[in-house]
């Protein structure tokens, strides 16, 4: 992969410099751990918004809860849902 140039301002470089040498890391091996962090943030996001809005149909806490019974919540609060 080529390399290219990012624009910052010199006190963020600064900052991310200490931050990656804390954790014993060149600059580049840091802000790759950064970007895989935050590329997995938004998979995460997208997929807890998929998954709050399936759970939110009628009957499929229901159906969930038939299939895998040894994986039930033990208490529901009053609307059918794991407390």
């Amino acid at each position: 992969m080529a390399d290219s140039t990012m624009h910052v301002s010199a006190e963020t470089r600064d900052r991310l410099a200490a931050v990656a040498a804390a954790r014993g890391m060149s600059l580049d091996a840091f802000l790759d751990s950064l970007a895989d962090r935050e590329e997995n943030d938004l998979r995460l996001t997208r997929a807890t918004a998929a998954f709050r809005e399936v759970t939110r149909r009628p009957g499929v806490a229901e159906a969930f809860d038939r299939a895998f019974p040894d994986e039930a919540p033990a208490s529901r609060d009053a609307a059918g849902r794991a407390a």
